[in-house]
């Protein structure tokens, strides 16, 4: 019995308390983005967000304390953090080109796409623990969202970006 509580609750080198912090600080921040996203009524938002600031802050930390495993301490394992950050990268701009989509002409979703991207990055800095980093981000990304949005509503420009006939059958080909 010892050895599977051990095993549920390995040593950690973070520690279980800033882990939990981290993961909240995910969530609240992700959910930041994620709110204005919702207000506007954006494909993506505050769940979205959310996870996905979440999930980027578990691999952030599984990372470091992988990086810290006694069972991967030996001189053949190269540890590269990196390679966490490339991958939610990725896979978080997996998730954002899915709420890019091309209709009537005009394509929407761009911004929605780039705050998953920010709130990705979000949730790796809180994970790696780069907390005023993150908070730094998220005032950033929520005055652009909503400078430029105030703007846009003076100058009365519209959302989506308009793309000729010819320019959509090239972007997105019509079947048959």
């Amino acid at each position: 019995m010892d050895a599977i509580l051990a095993d549920i609750f390995p040593t950690s080198h973070i520690g279980y308390p800033v882990i939990f912090a981290r993961f909240v600080g995910a969530i609240l921040l992700g959910g930041i983005i994620g709110f204005e996203r919702e207000a506007k009524n954006r494909p993506a938002g505050l769940k979205t967000h959310i996870m996905v600031a979440l999930a980027a802050a578990v691999f952030a930390i599984i990372s470091i304390e992988s990086i810290n495993s006694p069972a991967l301490a030996s001189e053949n394992f190269r540890s590269d953090p990196l390679r966490v950050i490339e991958a939610v990268t990725a896979g978080v701009a997996f998730l954002a080109a899915g709420t890019i989509v091309l209709s009537r002409g005009e394509v929407h979703g761009i911004t929605t796409g780039a705050s998953l991207w920010l709130a990705g990055a979000i949730g790796l800095c809180l994970g790696f623990g780069h907390w005023i980093i993150g908070f730094a981000a998220v005032v950033a990304g929520i005055g652009i969202l909503s400078v430029v949005g105030l703007m846009e509503g003076r100058l009365g420009v519209k959302g989506g970006m308009h793309i000729d006939e010819g320019e959509a059958s090239s972007v997105h080909p019509k079947d048959g």
